[in-house]
């Protein structure tokens, strides 16, 4: 099966999502959009809290959505906006993010880097967590 690419409904829900970013201690407002296997676009943005370590971040808000409200168990398509306009900076997933991604998403699975100005670079999974523990190393 071919593969087509949702990025431009990806990027407007991220987009979207990001504006609702509450981030009163980093001012780093994080969007990102899953494509589910169903077709289904999931977006959510990055909740800071006063006890840091309880902050969310967008992907991981956007994967849990994903199973609660959608029963969704696979990611094909995955987009992260974050950074400012023009400051060439990658905002890439955070280390438990790429393994969350890895839990739902094949090593093949597309995830786009972007600003808000759009597309900064596109890596696969795999790319993004080399040599991962997923899934399949527990198959029995």
């Amino acid at each position: 099966m071919a593969f087509a690419s949702r990025f431009g409904d990806l990027f407007e829900a991220a987009e979207k999502a990001r504006e609702n970013a509450h981030v009163p201690y980093s001012n780093f407002k994080v969007g990102a959009a899953l494509l589910t296997e169903g077709g289904d676009v999931i977006a959510a943005c990055n909740v800071e809290n006063a006890a840091y370590p309880q902050a969310q971040c967008a992907e991981a808000s956007a994967i849990g959505s994903m199973v609660a409200k959608h029963g969704a168990t696979r990611i094909v398509e995955a987009l992260v906006i974050g950074g400012e306009a023009g400051d060439g900076m990658l905002c890439s997933p955070c280390g438990g993010c790429r393994q969350r991604l890895r839990e739902f998403a094949s090593l093949e699975t597309p995830v786009h880097i972007c600003g808000p100005e759009g597309l900064r670079k596109t890596m696969t999974v795999d790319e993004l967590l080399p040599l991962s523990f997923g899934p399949d190393n527990l198959d029995t």
